[in-house]
């Protein structure tokens, strides 16, 4: 699969762009455990042209988190333009993502993200003069649609690959599901199988396992899958489907190649490149809403307490005293 000149191989992974989520720490550790691209948190264009600093801080990009795509969102042209054209000279990103998909309400609310999909004229506005205004490939991600009754991706697909987009990612649920009930894939292998299509197709949604992953690839034929939510606090992850994807015969206990202290010492890790490459302060509220989410806690009895210590830690110190104790925890039950 390619976007542009940017070659990413068979059946690519991607890290989906999360608010909140996807800092420079955690992006870097996906990156090394296999994932094809990354994706910055989205990025408002607004404040983006205001200079907030805030947001000009998600622009921070490293070398070995390349490829990286940085997302933006609004809902006026100008603006979304003028956004696009500074992410492209301060940041140099290899993508750039103009994010019609996101469906919490102050955002969607306001007509941006997901909200887009009331306004389908504005939003190919938006896309046709922010792919003429920059050189950076230009792709876009969205839903089904607005609700149930409003299921517009086929037609949409068709209209964004005209405005000149590079590739399309969809999550299978419309703005009104949220992220309730199940993805529907029928939608995102329909456009992938419109022969009008020539555009790479990348399917996100409920995608957790490596299984869920190949099942994903198989049955709709998609260019490459992004996995959003299953990636808190295990950017390893990668790793598992990677190995999974290039050797799907392999048993779970042959591709298991990180111990618990492997796994922990890369939380661990994570905390400290968010310190360096943000502050102590913001580094531990990224970090420790992982650490909060990670599936490796589950086997510590009444994980509640410790969970709110560490959603409550202001200091690295206290941060990673709670990680070893809960590595000596998990440990003494292993025995």
């Amino acid at each position: 699969m390619r976007i542009e000149n940017i070659d990413f191989g068979e059946r690519p992974v991607f890290l989906a762009p999360m608010e909140d989520v996807t800092d420079i720490g955690f992006r870097m550790l996906c990156k090394r455990f296999g994932a094809s691209m990354v994706y910055t948190e989205f990025v408002s264009a607004e404040a983006l042209v205001r200079s907030v600093n805030s947001t000009v801080r998600k622009l921070t990009i490293a070398d070995e988190e390349r490829p990286v795509g940085i997302q933006i969102y609004g809902r006026d042209v100008p603006q979304m333009v003028e956004a696009a054209q500074i992410v492209e000279q301060e940041a140099h990103p290899d993508v750039i993502d103009l994010n019609f998909g996101c469906p919490v309400k102050k955002v969607a609310g306001k007509g941006a993200g997901a909200g887009m999909l009331q306004n389908i004229p504005l939003l190919l506005d938006i896309t046709r003069e922010v792919v003429k205004a920059v050189k950076t490939p230009v792709t876009v991600k969205t839903r089904l649609g607005w609700n149930q009754q409003q299921l517009v991706i086929t037609t949409l697909a068709e209209q964004l690959q005209d405005c000149g987009i590079k590739a399309l990612t969809i999550h299978g649920r419309t703005r009104s599901q949220m992220y309730t009930g199940e993805a529907d894939w029928t939608l995102i292998g329909e456009v992938k199988n419109n022969p009008r299509i020539n555009i790479p197709i990348i399917g996100n949604g409920d995608i957790t396992t490596p299984e869920e992953t190949k099942a994903a690839f198989d049955r709709y034929g998609v260019d490459a899958v992004m996995i959003g939510r299953a990636t808190f606090g295990c950017p390893w992850i990668f790793k598992d489907i990677r190995g999974y994807l290039d050797n799907p015969g392999d048993s779970v206990e042959c591709r298991a190649t990180l111990s618990l202290d492997d796994k922990i010492d890369i939380l661990e890790e994570q905390l400290r490149i968010n310190i360096e490459r943000i502050d102590e302060y913001r580094g531990i509220l990224h970090t420790r809403r992982h650490l909060a989410n990670s599936p490796i806690f589950k086997g510590i009895p009444n994980f509640r307490q410790t969970r709110i210590a560490m959603l409550r830690a202001e200091k690295a110190d206290e941060l990673l005293e709670i990680l070893e104790n809960c590595r000596q925890t998990l440990k003494q039950n292993i025995q």
